[in-house]
């Protein structure tokens, strides 16, 4: 599923564009400001913010800060525009709109990042990697293995969650190859996006189209092959370039640690109650993410006090006088102290029974990557209410072929939200066939990956792996992706011609 770093994740089809709301709430008409000096200028801060965020490995400057700059200096000036008008109601609104959107994606996100914390803390990816390491695979296998994977999981989970699950185990596998780890998080960023494209849930284009019913449920299947070819392609051409040793073989096998079976169970109950919430109450999948939250927070609580770590600790704390030093306190509570300990139970206490969290969990968060989606979020809905999307919208399907502009449309993909444009052209309603809704379904869920910013799974990723997949070096594969890309829709037109 493709959530695109550039406005929202696969999972939300409440999505809306600024405009149609404040045509809900007013009677005004918004301003045209494509052809006014805020409209320039706003296109001008969201060009130079996002060129500063995509050289964050050279300026060491964190892609959170211009992005959120310069998104609160575009609606500045909107509103300014808006209320010397007196129309400053509507840009209040439209603010709020957007968001509205950006709260759903927080709130989605954080969650599925807390739940990826406390696997990773309960051992879950360590016990995952230890048990490939120990099947002896080369790093060229692990490479296909870890792909296959993101693009299975992808059609059911959205791209950002697979990504992040996926980066996890690659980067602990392959700690002693930066290269394996380069390579496999950009198959991760690809496969995950392919994966989403040909299911009608599996991401927000996909879902957009299914809802407005331009396309029926069954006839998405036949995608399949399509995105399989977007996904092998630079697969297969990256797989030369993969080290062909095997990384250190491990003979023991890594026990998951206490609750850390239950906590895969919690998140995958997590993303039902939030398919059912949307589903069948209407209600936004964040919320049911919330609720699922309450899940691990529950266990946490169960997890701490039936601790015996904790139980023990507790004990131990209460024999401290007040002359011992706060020293003397961490030096008992530290870890290595159980390791170098000749008491076999209390180094599995330790290493199985650790005190567990939630909060914790929460403040390690990837931050600098959440705040980054506010500003392209805010940035893209400011450019959206003053009609840029709209003015661009109309010229694809107005004068240019169809599949030209289609295939344009999976390439701005990569810059502009996929869920934005999608629904844009929905709005549009232009009189294509079939086969042309398919291409921009599967051009649209695609075309992020030719970027690392293009898609959430690859903004993701790169916080994850921070210095080893970057920008940059998804940058050197973007000709073999985009390989994958026209392939891709070659295959399309050979396979679906009947729909055209």
């Amino acid at each position: 599923m493709k959530y695109s770093p550039l406005l929202l994740t696969l999972v939300f089809p409440s999505l809306a564009i600024a405009d149609d709301t404040v045509g809900v709430h007013s009677t005004s008409k918004p301003l045209d400001l494509t052809q006014h000096w805020v409209g320039y200028l706003a296109l001008a801060l969201f060009a130079v913010a996002y060129f500063f965020a995509m050289i964050e490995e050279v300026t060491d400057l964190r892609k959170s800060k211009p992005m959120v700059f310069a998104a609160s200096l575009i609606w500045v000036f909107i509103a300014a525009i808006y209320a010397n008008d007196g129309m400053s109601e509507q840009a209040g609104i439209a603010f709020r709109s957007t968001l509205e959107t950006y709260v759903e994606l927080f709130l989605f996100i954080m969650v599925s990042m807390t739940y990826l914390n406390a696997m990773e803390d309960r051992g879950v990816f360590e016990s995952l990697r230890v048990w490939l390491l120990s099947k002896n695979f080369s790093y060229r296998q692990l490479f296909w293995i870890t792909g296959f994977q993101a693009f299975l999981i992808s059609s059911v989970c959205n791209n950002l969650t697979t990504a992040l699950l996926m980066g996890s185990v690659i980067i602990a596998m392959g700690k002693d190859s930066p290269r394996f780890v380069t390579l496999s998080c950009i198959n991760v960023v690809v496969a995950a996006n392919a994966g989403g494209s040909f299911s009608p849930f599996g991401d927000i284009t996909t879902l957009l189209v299914w809802q407005k019913g331009v396309v029926p449920f069954g006839d998405f299947f036949s995608l399949l092959i399509p995105a399989i070819v977007n996904f092998v392609l630079p697969a297969t051409i990256m797989h030369f370039f993969i080290p062909g040793e095997r990384p250190a073989a491990v003979q023991e096998a890594q026990a998951i640690k206490r609750g850390g079976f239950t906590i895969i169970v919690l998140f995958l109950f997590t993303i039902i109650t939030a398919t059912c919430f949307e589903n069948f109450l209407d209600l936004p999948p964040a919320a049911g993410m919330m609720l699922g939250l309450t899940y691990l927070k529950f266990f946490s609580y169960y997890m701490q006090k039936t601790s015996l770590v904790s139980n023990e600790s507790q004990d131990k704390e209460s024999d401290l006088t007040e002359n011992q030093t706060v020293d003397a306190r961490i030096d008992y509570f530290s870890p290595m102290k159980y390791m170098n300990s000749s008491k076999p139970l209390a180094q599995a206490r330790i290493n199985l029974d650790q005190p567990f969290d939630v909060f914790n969990k929460v403040a390690n968060l990837e931050w600098d990557t959440l705040l980054f989606f506010y500003g392209v979020m805010i940035s893209v809905g400011g450019l959206s209410f003053i009609g840029y999307l709209a003015m661009a919208s109309q010229h694809l399907y107005g004068e240019i072929d169809p599949t030209i502009a289609n295939i344009l449309v999976g390439i701005a993909s990569a810059f502009i939200d996929n869920g934005t444009i999608m629904l844009a052209v929905l709005t549009m309603a232009p009189d294509i066939s079939q086969g042309q809704w398919l291409l921009v379904t599967l051009t649209s869920g695609v075309g992020g990956s030719l970027l690392a910013v293009g898609s959430a799974a690859g903004v993701g990723l790169m916080g994850q792996a921070k210095g080893v997949y970057t920008f940059t070096t998804h940058l050197k594969w973007t000709p073999a992706i985009l390989l994958g890309y026209f392939g891709s829709i070659a295959v399309h037109f050979f396979m679906n011609s009947r729909y055209f």
